[in-house]
């Protein structure tokens, strides 16, 4: 059992990864559909973006024959706290997408696994361990080589708006996922994700005064499969968390950044800046080392169980 114990951890870090990669993937795909559906406000946006990210819940449910318990909870306040946050952290986001390119928009939201490492520290408990920090604020310097050429040359009144808001939505997600992290051992996946797609669909009829607009031709494509594919991305985020410490998760949300990049040149016609791929350079190398350090760390408690096995013999 005890010799079991390294190949059953580095199994379980490996699948935290791989969910991770997978989700942000997604999200970088859902967050296009968004952008192309520019004309639709922010709030009607998150409207759909909630409501057709419920029929992957309960097929998901489904699936796994867990459809009559797998939305009960134990306590609703920590969703609706962590609703609240989340629904305002996808409200700003879609309105930076607005204003900036994908990839800048993207680069832009990378503060939240810098912000997630520190959070789940401070309320959480994990370990900051210092090869953690350096890859992630290894990629927070990728960031700004990516941002910063466009922003010190002074850009608009709308451009730095977006700037605001998408810092603004990073922040708020970073608070969010904490609370995803703290439920993630207490509440089933399908809960925490049903009942944040549950709490934003119902806010965002809020926004019903500041003006809905009737979603035209392919709008309806890009605002359902926004839904849809935010369904699937969510209940990969979360599972990720299960498996894996959030500070060990936060540097491979840099890949988001590879698809946004192409994205951005094939779909919207950004062409990636020279600023942009050397930041993003640094950020996959801060993704490699974080895995590097962490295969290490496998190697050495591996030993070290092996060592204590032969003192107890």
């Amino acid at each position: 059992m005890t010799a079991a114990a390294p190949t059953t951890h580095d199994q379980s870090l490996g699948r935290g990864i791989l969910l991770m990669v997978l989700a942000v993937t997604i999200f970088t795909a859902m967050s296009a559909l968004i952008k192309a559906a520019g004309r639709i406000p922010p709030g009607e946006a998150i409207f759909f973006r909630s409501v057709f990210a419920m029929p992957v819940i309960f097929g998901w449910l489904a699936l796994r024959g867990d459809l009559a318990n797998g939305i009960s909870t134990r306590d609703w306040r920590p969703h609706a706290v962590r609703g609240i946050a989340g629904t305002c952290a996808m409200g700003l986001g879609f309105a930076g997408l607005r204003y900036l390119p994908l990839p800048e928009v993207t680069a832009l939201r990378f503060v939240t696994p810098v912000l997630l490492v520190v959070f789940a520290a401070l309320f959480l408990g994990e370990r900051f361990r210092f090869i953690r920090l350096l890859a992630v604020l290894i990629g927070l310097v990728g960031v700004v080589v990516i941002s910063l050429p466009r922003f010190s040359a002074g850009g608009t009144s709308g451009e730095m708006f977006g700037l605001i808001v998408t810092l603004a939505s990073a922040c708020l997600a970073a608070l969010a996922q904490t609370f995803v992290k703290a439920m993630s051992g207490k509440e089933k996946t399908a809960a925490i994700v049903f009942y944040f797609s549950l709490t934003s669909a119902t806010l965002s009829l809020l926004t019903i005064p500041f003006g809905w607009v009737w979603p035209v031709g392919l709008e309806w494509v890009w605002l359902i499969g926004a839904g849809l594919l935010g369904g699937c991305g969510q209940i990969l985020l979360t599972s990720s968390y299960r498996f894996a410490d959030a500070g060990v998760l936060a540097p491979f949300t840099y890949v988001s950044m590879i698809w946004a990049l192409l994205i951005g040149y094939l779909v919207f016609s950004e062409v990636p800046t020279l600023p942009m791929l050397a930041g993003a350079t640094l950020i996959i190398g801060a993704g490699v080392m974080i895995v590097l350090r962490e295969r290490q760390l496998g190697l050495r408690r591996t030993a070290e169980r092996k060592v204590r096995a032969k003192g107890e013999m």
